[in-house]
């Protein structure tokens, strides 16, 4: 599994930076860093929501879509991370 994170990562990166191109914006997205504060909007979250859904291929749960989970790069790796286990597990 320790191969698969850093992968992981990337591709949330790079949504956030593809939503982020969207807005003409253009900032070093580091995983710590708040996804507010390097230019997401309440609307891009939802794009991001689903962007997640879509490169990831499942639906994330009503549960787990809080503001928690969204805050930064690492806490949406988390959860993906816990998602794609739980279904493969499933």
């Amino acid at each position: 599994m320790q191969s698969f994170e850093p992968e992981l990562r990337n591709r949330i990166i790079k949504l956030v930076k593809g939503i982020l191109a969207q807005n003409s914006l253009s900032a070093d997205v580091a995983p710590s860093a708040k996804l507010v504060d390097v230019g997401l909007t309440s609307m891009d979250m939802v794009n991001l929501m689903l962007g997640v859904e879509a490169e990831f291929d499942f639906t994330i749960p009503q549960s787990e879509i809080t503001p928690e989970n969204f805050q930064s790069v690492e806490t949406l790796e988390r959860m993906v991370a816990t998602q794609l286990r739980l279904a493969t597990a499933a």
